[in-house]
């Protein structure tokens, strides 16, 4: 008997590395089959992308006087600009080490800005020969590819290969992929986001909660992903408790409730749960709403935003482009949101969409900021990249892509390096 349990014994973990070594194994080769079904988007979205970039870097040489330092690079401007230095402080510093700055209406804190982007500038600062702000625009730039393959995914599973392809090189050509270019959150929350919704798409709730604590750990319109996420799962639950009493639930399509429970449940837990340290350490319930009042940044079921249009309207002055540009983004957005919905999209997605629409359309912050929150609904770009996928004209995806490239790289340039305010 002794031999026997011996060799059992030591048989045992041999097994279990092996297992986990096949593990390892199998999920390699599913990223690496999932990289290379992707690859034509990414080298899609790379190819317009690398557009923008260097039209952006011939603006830079025109018109580096009105950048953050003239004597250096474009690419150091696109790192520096705006709220990427706080990002940099914050990865450098921390939040207690990143002192406070004066405000028109109070002073700027760090605490408006969520974790997750500084913590991935500090991680590639720490691993790459670089220097912070070019470490920031690499993470961002890692993250814009990830956004765009999880874009590819969604499209894929829902429409097929060819609209992917064309969602996630249109997803770079929008008038303010400029943003894509820059060192900016908006980046690894596209990236998040889109993952999220092709988690929830694909039944795996409890991942999709993960990924949206992660998302509310990177913006505060992780709310629109948690929405998404919880509304979502509870329609799920609420139909298969439909379908079991009329006895129509077939067993492969059952998923088990307390894998939408909590995936519901966990979904909210970032933006929650960095809104109530901030209240700790401001030592105010409202302590994050107190911080974003320097920005002038709150919900305001969209008085401000009638008001700009209003103003565009009635002026007698001139407007500079952006303002005309940002009303038929939002215009645009709504009709999407409505096609998006006779479409028939999964809920999950059209609540992600509505949710960050309202969220853009309802917030106080100034007017030009509302196509720039709008980056991540990038379900609302799956209808017109549905229609180039099935279109019957030959090279219409083609000139369409590649003339919103060259048109989205000249604004994008405009937007950063002569509009006096940022995109």
């Amino acid at each position: 008997m002794a031999p026997q349990l011996m060799d059992k014994a030591t048989a045992e973990p041999t097994a279990e590395r092996g297992g986990a070594r096949g593990g390892a194994a199998r999920l390699g080769t599913a990223l690496l089959r999932s990289l290379r079904w992707a690859a034509p988007a990414l080298l899609g979205y790379l190819v317009v992308r690398a557009i923008g970039i260097a039209v952006l870097l011939d603006w830079h040489v025109v018109y580096k006087q009105v950048t953050v330092e003239s004597g250096r690079s474009g690419l150091y401007s696109l790192a520096k600009l705006w709220d990427a230095i706080w990002y940099q402080k914050i990865a450098q510093h921390g939040y207690a080490g990143t002192p406070a700055t004066p405000g028109p209406i109070a002073p700027y804190q760090p605490y408006a800005f969520f974790p997750v982007y500084p913590m991935m500038v500090r991680v590639f600062w720490w691993v790459l020969p670089l220097p912070i702000y070019y470490a920031a625009l690499v993470a961002a730039w890692v993250s814009s590819l990830a956004a765009a393959w999880g874009i590819f995914a969604v499209a894929d599973k829902l429409y097929g290969r060819r609209t992917g392809v064309i969602a996630a090189v249109l997803w770079g050509v929008t008038p303010y992929a400029v943003v894509e270019s820059m060192a900016y959150s908006e980046l690894p929350f596209c990236a998040l986001a889109a993952w999220t919704m092709y988690a929830a798409i694909t039944r795996r709730w409890v991942l999709a909660g993960v990924l949206s604590t992660l998302a509310g750990l990177t913006r505060p319109t992780g709310a629109a992903v948690a929405a998404a996420v919880g509304i979502g799962a509870a329609w799920v639950l609420l139909s298969q408790w439909w379908q079991e009493r009329r006895g129509t639930l077939r067993a492969e399509d059952r998923i088990a409730w307390w894998r939408l429970v909590l995936g519901a449940g966990i979904a909210p837990l970032g933006f929650v749960g960095f809104i109530a340290w901030v209240g700790y350490v401001k030592g105010s319930a409202t302590g994050y709403f107190d911080v974003q009042k320097a920005w002038d940044s709150h919900f305001d079921f969209g008085k401000s935003t009638w008001e700009s249009f209003h103003h565009m309207v009635t002026t007698q002055g001139g407007v500079w482009l952006p303002d005309p540009m940002v009303a038929a983004t939002l215009l645009v957005s709504v009709v999407l949101l409505v096609v998006s919905i006779l479409q028939r999209q999964p809920l999950v997605l059209i609540v992600f969409s509505a949710v960050t629409l309202v969220l853009a359309l309802g917030d106080a912050a100034y007017f030009n900021s509302r196509a720039r929150f709008l980056l991540p609904a990038f379900g609302l770009l799956l209808p017109v990249a549905a229609g180039l996928a099935r279109s019957k004209t030959r090279g219409l995806a083609a000139t369409v892509l590649t003339s919103a490239a060259l048109c989205s790289a000249v604004y994008g340039g405009y937007v950063v390096f002569v509009y006096p305010n940022s995109p």
